[in-house]
Formats: C-alpha cells, structure tokens, sequence
C-alpha cells in the first residue's frame, strides 16, 4: 500500500496516532459508525505549493453503536484504497462516545517536510474511519472528490518604457507561466497553457479578458495590444485538475 499513516492530534488533549487499516474495496465498512454532513476545504480544491504548510478545514457527523477509542478521521485515499494521502489531523475531541458526535478537523499538508510526488495531483476520494473500544473499527468510503493541486504562477511586464506610450502605439505585454514541483521544492515553466490577458481602466474597479494566449514550451507569454487609454494589465490562468488557478500582480501603464 501507499502512504497510510496520519498523526492526529486531539485538540484540548492527548496527542494519539492512527494507522490505516488494510485497503478495502470502495464503499466497504467493518459496521459500527455511519458518516454524514462531510465537508473539505468549503468543496475548493486542495493547492499546494513548495515550502509553505497548507491547513485546510473539514467537518462531519460520526454516528456510532460503539463506544470509540478516539475521534473519528476523515482522509483522502485512491485506487480503491491501496493510496492514501500523507498528512496530519488535528481534531477536536467528543463528549459522547456513543451516538452523534460532530467532529470538527483540520488536515495540514507540509511540502517541505513531506515528500510528496508530482503523481499525486489530481482526484483524491474522502474516506472516514474509527476506531472503537472492543478493537474493531470502522471504514467507509464516502463517494466525494476531492481535487489536490500543484500551486501555479504567473509574471506580468507590460511595455514600453519609459512611459507614457502615446494612444494607438503598441503595448507588449509578456509574462510566465510556472507551477510547483513537489520533488524537487522548486516552481518550473509550465508551457502550453491557455492564459487571459486582462484590462482595468483607471478608475475601474474591476478587470475584463481582452485576449487569450498561449504559453510556449518554456511557459514564456507575449503578446501585443494598442495603447487606448490608462490602467492596469494581468494575467489570468484557470487551472486544471492538478494545477490550481493563479493570478499575476497588475502592471500599470499610463496613456496619453
């Protein structure tokens, strides 16, 4: 099997480690607990990018027949069980330990401590387990994508300088394209992506798509547009299902 262990630590008291139980196959349980009201991370995708911890929330309600050993878990496996994704849980504690508890959690996904592989980007499922008193336990699949994405980003330099361009002359605005690579902890060009180019006039609270372009090889942007008045110039990438979604920082121009 893949990665299967999780530290959990039960917030306002003892810290208590859970290991995985053997693969199962989708949607098998031991019988016991049932699992419901599943949220992760406000249903956004999971990004992360080289060096910094991402927390990310989630929250259930554990029915049980059984008195449980410690809180219920929720976690994110594929393959029908045989991959599960490295991360630590802290979780809070339940007065009731048989019946409805609603467990609150927080799973923290650290690159650079832990050494995960580009591989795994992508559609992860949601799992939930309990451990209980007698010994037996509890594992269930819930059914529930959840997407874990490389972190991407983008440069932005809108030309020429010095300014002010006169109105109609040309403007080149270029940029580029990266993303995370989780083994080696370093951003690398991400070539071949379709990127907006945007506009805000001064004055304008909010930018609209005046192109889109494609990054070459290298993840290079250039492209060109005619000076018509002042504001703001970005790039925009949308992301996909292993690549989350970035924005560049502004590059003002002034026209006259």
């Amino acid at each position: 099997m893949g990665k299967q262990v999780w530290r959990a630590v039960v917030a306002g008291g003892a810290a208590a480690v859970f290991t995985a139980v053997a693969a199962a196959p989708a949607g098998a349980a031991e019988g016991g607990a049932s699992f419901s009201r599943i949220q992760v991370n406000g249903g956004k995708p999971i990004v992360i990018g080289t060096t910094n911890e991402v927390a990310v929330p989630a929250s259930f309600r554990m029915t049980t027949t059984k008195q449980w050993k410690a809180p219920g878990l929720i976690f994110l496996h594929r393959n029908k069980g045989e991959e599960q994704l490295w991360h630590s849980i802290e979780t809070n504690d339940c007065p009731n330990r048989v019946g409805v508890c609603d467990i609150t959690e927080r799973m923290y996904f650290d690159p650079s401590v832990w050494d995960m592989r580009n591989s795994e980007a992508g559609a992860w499922r949601v799992g939930a387990q309990v451990r209980f008193k007698d010994g037996s336990g509890d594992t269930d699949d819930k059914g529930m994508a959840v997407y874990v994405q490389r972190n991407s980003r983008l440069t932005v330099n809108a030309s020429p300088s010095p300014e002010p361009v006169a109105k109609g002359k040309t403007i080149t605005v270029t940029g580029k394209v990266t993303r995370a690579n989780w083994e080696t902890r370093k951003y690398a060009s991400y070539g071949g992506r379709h990127v907006s180019l945007q506009f805000k006039p001064a004055g304008s609270a909010s930018y609209s798509t005046v192109k889109k372009v494609y990054a070459n090889g290298s993840g290079n942007l250039k492209t060109t547009v005619k000076a018509s008045k002042t504001g703001t110039w970005r790039w925009v990438y949308y992301g996909n299902t292993t690549t989350g979604a970035s924005t560049s920082s502004g590059d003002n121009v002034v026209v006259k």
